[in-house]
Parts: C-alpha cells; structure tokens; sequence
C-alpha cells in the first residue's frame, strides 16, 4: 500500500472477490487474475472498458457518483463499501479548526469512575491513550503506549483470551479500512499496516480483500485466566474535538452470568489498583 491510488487499489482488491457466476456470466476458462475482468465490469455497470481502465489508473480524478454506485451494484459492495468508494473518488477536504489527540480530562474522570465497566481511549489507528482500571484487568492490551490491533494479530495471549478471534480479527481490518478513509498515506498508518502485513499472514490476507466495514459495536466472546468464559457488549463512540479519538466501553447484559464473572473481576483487580492509587499519589506528594 503506497496510497498513490487508493481508488485503483480498492476496485482491484474487491473486483477480484466477485466470481463471474456470482454476477450472471459464465464461469471456467484461463483467467490470469481471479474474479471478475475489467471489461466486465465495464460491461455490467454499462461503462466503456477505457473509461473504467482509466478509474482503475487513478487517470480519471472525479467519476460521477452515478458511474460509482453502478460499479458498486457490480462488486456487490454494501452501503458502507459504497460510501467508501465514494469518498475515495472525491476531493479531501481541509481540516479545519483546531482538534487534539489528547484525551479531555474530563472524560478521564469519566472512564475511571466507571466501577463495571471496563473503558478506554483510541485514536482511529488502535493506539490506546487511557482506559481504565477495569479494562486493563480485562487484557494488559487496553492501557497507554499499546496498539490494540497489534496486539490482537501478534500477542498470543490475546488470541487465547478471544474465542471469537476470527472474527474479530476480520472486523477490525475492516473497520481500520473505513477508519483510514482517503487517509492512505498517514504516515502512522502506513507504519502499522507494513508492520502487520510482515509479521502476520492473517492479516495480510485480511487488508488485502479490501472489506469496509465501520465498526459500532459487537459481543466478545473471551476466556478470562482468572474468571473464565464472559460475554461482554460494546459500543465505540466518537469524542468530539478530538483528531479521531474514540471510546470502547464493555458493559454484560444485566442479571447474567457475565455481569457476575464481571463484579468478580473488578474485586479481584481492586486491591492492586489501590495500590497503584496510592503509588501515584505519594508520587505527586513528594513531586510538591
């Protein structure tokens, strides 16, 4: 990825996910690359073949977004892939105003007063900044200076802790697909993803399908070392001001046995994070 043509790259890494069958012409025969030809895509989203040739080239810098969508029927791309190809084919706005990468202090007391729900604060590329004493009692992969994605691909520990680590592996590239937007040359951005895609072959496959699909929230399925099997909800949500910082809160459905497994968690985290509270205040005494 050298985000030279992010549209280029995109409609190449989707167009070779669609089988002919799947779109009504006969399958079988040599072909050098798989899915479908550019022709036939042309053909079936009722464009010439150089018009198409030349979005693929990135030659074409502003394709209508009716010419867009009927490419998108053609890959079969859902709503979100298709407001993605969109925003690929469209000029980059400037950023305007003033926005941080420090997360508000007030949403610091917020996430640390959270007794049940473990909590943390990412920027959009997975480095954590904050999270609470919870969410570190959870996995040692929620807290400052980690990249969550890292992580997830390279720690062991962290495919143990996730039953449902196929899963959550393919939805957080593609929620990294849709976060990263037109923003292919982020210089942050290319260092994780040329790390990644080095030392691990999930998820070089994985980027290499090109998926977009924000994420919102999911259910994790995870097998706790202290407490076992626990199911726990979670939502992301944007912090306004901010350059792209989000919000992951996990929370279990109230009355389970995962609210349960939760409680215990947080008791048996609570004497070492007092004593941490007590570190760092003693700290800050002796800094006076």
């Amino acid at each position: 990825m050298d985000g030279s043509n992010p549209l280029g790259e995109f409609l190449r890494a989707r167009r070779a996910l669609v089988r002919p069958e799947d779109v009504g012409l006969p399958g079988g025969g040599l072909r050098r690359v798989p899915g479908l030809r550019r022709e036939e895509v042309a053909m079936l989203a009722g464009i010439s073949s150089d018009y198409y040739l030349r979005l693929e080239q990135g030659r074409d810098r502003n394709p209508s977004v009716q010419v867009l969508e009927a490419v998108a029927r053609v890959l079969r791309l859902d709503a979100d892939a298709t407001a993605h190809l969109v925003g690929l084919a469209q000029e980059r706005p400037t950023a305007g105003g003033h926005r941080t990468r420090q997360v508000p202090a007030g949403l610091l007391e917020l996430i640390d007063g959270w007794p049940r729900n473990p909590a943390y604060v990412q920027t959009r590329y997975y480095d954590c900044l904050a999270a609470n004493a919870l969410a570190t009692a959870l996995t040692p992969n929620f807290r400052p200076g980690v990249n969550v994605l890292r992580a997830l691909f390279l720690d062991p520990a962290e495919r143990e802790l996730r039953r449902d680590w196929e899963d959550l592996t393919s939805q957080a590239v593609a929620a990294l697909r849709a976060e990263a937007g037109t923003n292919a040359d982020d210089p942050r951005l290319r260092d994780l993803v040329g790390e990644l895609c080095l030392r691990s072959e999930r998820f070089r496959t994985l980027w290499a399908r090109y998926e977009v699909r924000p994420r919102h929230g999911r259910v994790s399925h995870l097998t706790h070392p202290q407490v076992g099997e626990i199911d726990l909800r979670s939502t992301k949500l944007s912090v306004d001001g901010t350059d792209g910082l989000n919000m992951v809160v996990f929370h279990a459905e109230p009355g389970s046995r995962s609210a349960e497994l939760l409680d215990i968690l947080g008791s048996l985290a609570a004497p070492q994070n007092r004593e941490t509270h007590r570190g760092s205040t003693q700290e800050r005494i002796e800094d006076q």
